[in-house]
């Protein structure tokens, strides 16, 4: 098994590709395979953002392995305003749906739940494949409902530290 536990910056030179979707990419652990059908155990650091396309890792052999976004049954939206995009946009956020954002639309993981909100709003709502990259979360560490203790999950914002003048 190929055992990879570091993320480097994306390489022009790489010995193996994986092909993942996002949710895969968004797991610190994981059993997969490269696309040549080698045996790969990813061992990643916990808590980071999801890989993206074309990142890279290091394999403990010194190989490198360069990060495929498979292409994903996925909503593209659009609409005929900014506004009624932007409320597009707040009613999915308001239910904590993962979108990737473009010049004039958005993309989601198909839901025919999330589709027919969108249709009530008078959005347009494409059924496509293609790789999914949604944004992440503005003050990083991401979301969570744990019980366990806020020590664990203590993460600084990334925009500002309220509280803080400067």
């Amino acid at each position: 098994m190929l055992v990879i536990h570091q993320r480097i910056a994306a390489q022009t030179a790489w010995d193996a590709e994986l092909h993942l979707s996002f949710e895969a990419r968004s797991k610190s652990r994981l059993r997969c395979f490269s696309a040549t059908g080698e045996d790969i155990g990813l061992f990643l650091e916990r808590g980071q953002t999801p890989l993206y396309d074309g990142e890279c890792l290091r394999a403990e052999d010194g190989r490198v392995v360069r990060v495929c976004a498979l292409a994903e049954q996925l909503l593209h939206v659009t609409c005929r305003s900014a506004f009624e995009l932007t409320r597009a946009a707040y009613h999915l956020g308001n239910r904590h749906v993962a979108l990737q954002l473009g010049d004039g639309w958005l993309r989601l993981l198909d839901d025919y739940v999330l589709k027919a909100m969108l249709e009530q709003l008078g959005a347009q709502v494409e059924a496509i494949q293609a790789p999914f990259q949604p944004e992440h979360g503005a003050y990083g560490g991401g979301h969570h409902h744990s019980h366990a203790g806020e020590a664990e999950f203590s993460y600084a914002p990334r925009l500002h530290q309220f509280g803080v003048r400067k």
